[in-house]
């Protein structure tokens, strides 16, 4: 039998990814939590705001892609109508991420064909595993929905955030996936921001080694089962150039308070590129995250330089032993 080979999915220029942050509320309190209430606010975004934002972050003349976050999205009343309203606008592709809990009877109000994926968020592959790190009961809640989901007609994904305290049950996770219909994993590296940089790096990340050790394994007995398999790339080899997505791709994270941050990474500071006033994109002034995308280190990314030094190694001589890629790329492996 051919093992399922891992393919880098390079950034694709013209392409507009937005990710948008409807509310930043939730009813689950994860200890791995990236949003940060006191960069992000609080507050949620109105029904006018939905409408008039996704007109402003729509191109027709690109590959325009829209994923609906929190918070949890699902406790946003006006969901349902911000789906629609990105189906008829002419995205090319419609994604919701949620905790599982599916609040204001979700399924029915949206049709499948409404939603490209519906993916679910889930952190073990039992109780024991996934409610420690997410909160008592949410296994239970999320994979009865899940499944309620796919049995719909929903394309449903699942996204599984890979740390120390659940690493050593991933490879269980691919026969479930089998087993409940779901045709996507993405399996994500753990990021140090929010509760996460709060609580100490070295509690939650792995080695490069163990990191590849696990996650290409894991993604091959998932693509063995028919599972497509997304995953960051995080190490690049050392023939592999580095790019940087700020440089060569149109990426938009958005929170309700109008910050528009194009890496992720830097969500945790002040430094946003821009800012919607008024409804209209604002390029923000002073330093920014803009002004690191264009520079070049043997480290690879330069902003997981600043802002995570302890993710690097050197050699005796002050070499790095490896690029950290940007956080934006990934890896993907076909369901056979």
């Amino acid at each position: 039998m051919i093992q399922p080979q891992a393919r880098t999915v390079g950034f694709k220029r013209g392409e507009r990814n937005v990710f948008f942050h409807i509310l930043t509320a939730c009813n689950l309190s994860c200890s791995h939590c990236y949003i940060n209430p006191e960069e992000h606010g609080t507050e949620m975004a109105t029904r006018d705001s939905l409408e008039k934002w996704l007109k402003l972050f729509y191109d027709p003349n690109k590959e325009t892609n829209v994923i609906f976050l929190g918070g949890e999205p699902t406790m946003h009343p006006d969901l349902p109508h911000a789906i629609r309203l990105a189906k008829k606008q002419g995205y090319a592709s419609v994604t919701l991420d949620t905790n599982g809990f599916l609040f204001h009877d979700f399924l029915s109000q949206v049709k499948p064909t409404d939603l490209d994926f519906l993916s679910f968020s889930l952190d073990g592959p039992r109780p024991e595993v996934n409610d420690q790190l997410r909160g008592h009961g949410v296994f239970e809640t999320c994979t009865r929905n899940l499944q309620k989901a796919v049995a719909a007609g929903f394309n449903v994904s699942l996204i599984y955030t890979v740390s120390r305290y659940n690493i050593q049950h991933l490879h269980e996770m691919a026969p479930l996936l089998a087993n409940w219909g779901v045709n996507r994993f993405f399996i994500q590296v753990i990021g140090i921001r929010g509760k996460t940089a709060k609580n100490g790096a070295d509690k939650w990340q792995l080695t490069p080694e163990e990191w590849l050790a696990e996650i290409p394994t894991a993604a091959a007995a998932a693509a063995a089962l028919g599972i497509t398999v997304t995953y960051p790339k995080v190490f690049l080899e050392p023939n592999e150039k580095f790019e940087c997505a700020g440089r060569v791709a149109e990426n938009y994270f958005i929170f309700p308070n109008g910050r528009v941050y194009q890496c992720p990474l830097c969500e945790d500071y002040p430094v946003h590129g821009y800012m919607i006033e008024e409804n209209r994109l604002i390029p923000n002034t002073g330093f920014t995250e803009t002004r690191l995308f264009g520079l070049d280190i043997p480290e690879g990314c330069v902003i997981n330089r600043l802002l995570q030094p302890e993710n690097l190694s050197y050699d005796a001589a002050g070499k790095p032993l490896y690029k950290v890629s940007c956080c934006l790329l990934k890896q993907e492996m076909k369901g056979s």
